[in-house]
C-alpha cells in the first residue's frame, strides 16, 4: 500500500502566499485603493487563481486585513500596557504602542469607511477605545489631564486627531514615528508642551525598537 503524499509542503506554500499577498495588499492599497485584485495578484508574483483561492473578492481581502490589523491592535495593547505608570506616561506608552499598528494598516482608514461599514471599524477600534477612556480617567483623577471634557468624549477627540495625523502621513503631509502624535495628544489633554515632550521621549527611549 502506498504512502499518502505529504501534504505539509503545500500548506506551507499556501500560508507563504497569503501571507505574501496581504502585505502586498497593505503596501499597493496604501498607493491606490482602486487597485483590482488582478493587479495586487501580479505585484505579489502569484498567478491569479492563486489570489481568489485565498481571497474570492475584494470584500474577503479587506477582511482578512481588518482581522489582521485587529489582531496586531490587541497584540500592541498587551505590550503597551501600564496601569502602574503615572497617566502621562501610560498614555504614551499607549500612542506609541499603537502608532506602528495604525501606520503599517493607516491604508484601511478611508477603506474601512467605504468597504467595511462604520459598524465592523468600531468593533476594531473598541479594545482601543476602553484603553484610551480608562487612562484619560485615571489623568484626570489625578489631576494631570484638564477636566472640562468627560474622559470618553476626551478619548473620542484624540482618536480623531491621531486619525488625522495617520492620514497626513498618508498623503506625505507629515513624518513621524509616533513621537509627534504622543506629543500633540498629551498637550491637548492638557499637559504643558514642555512637559509633554519630554514624558514622550522618556517613553520613546526605553521602548524597544519596532520589528518591520
Amino acid at each position: 500500500m502506498s504512502k499518502p503524499v505529504a501534504r505539509e509542503p503545500q500548506r506551507r506554500n499556501a500560508r507563504s502566499n497569503r501571507a505574501r499577498i496581504l502585505a502586498t495588499a497593505r503596501q499597493e492599497l496604501g498607493r491606490n485603493p482602486d487597485v483590482t485584485l488582478e493587479e495586487l495578484a501580479r505585484a505579489s508574483g502569484v498567478v491569479r487563481r492563486t489570489l481568489f483561492g485565498h481571497f474570492p473578492g475584494r470584500a474577503a481581502l479587506l477582511q482578512a486585513l481588518t482581522e489582521e490589523a485587529s489582531e496586531a491592535l490587541r497584540e500592541a495593547l498587551e505590550n503597551g500596557a501600564r496601569s502602574a505608570e503615572p497617566a502621562e506616561r501610560a498614555f504614551a506608552y499607549f500612542v506609541l504602542s499603537l502608532w506602528p499598528v495604525g501606520d503599517r494598516y493607516r491604508m484601511l482608514l478611508g477603506l474601512a469607511r467605504r468597504d467595511l461599514g462604520p459598524d465592523r471599524v468600531t468593533e476594531v477600534l473598541a479594545p482601543a477605545r476602553a484603553v484610551a477612556t480608562a487612562i484619560l480617567e485615571r489623568g484626570q483623577r489625578e489631576g494631570v489631564f484638564h477636566t472640562r471634557l468627560p474622559a470618553a468624549a476626551l478619548s473620542a477627540g484624540l482618536e480623531a486627531l491621531t486619525v488625522a495625523l495617520l492620514e497626513s502621513v498618508n498623503s506625505g503631509a507629515l513624518e513621524d514615528d509616533g513621537t509627534r502624535t504622543a506629543t500633540a495628544g498629551l498637550i491637548a489633554a492638557g499637559v504643558p508642551e514642555e512637559r509633554a515632550a519630554a514624558v514622550v521621549g522618556e517613553v520613546a527611549a526605553s521602548m524597544p525598537p519596532v520589528a518591520d
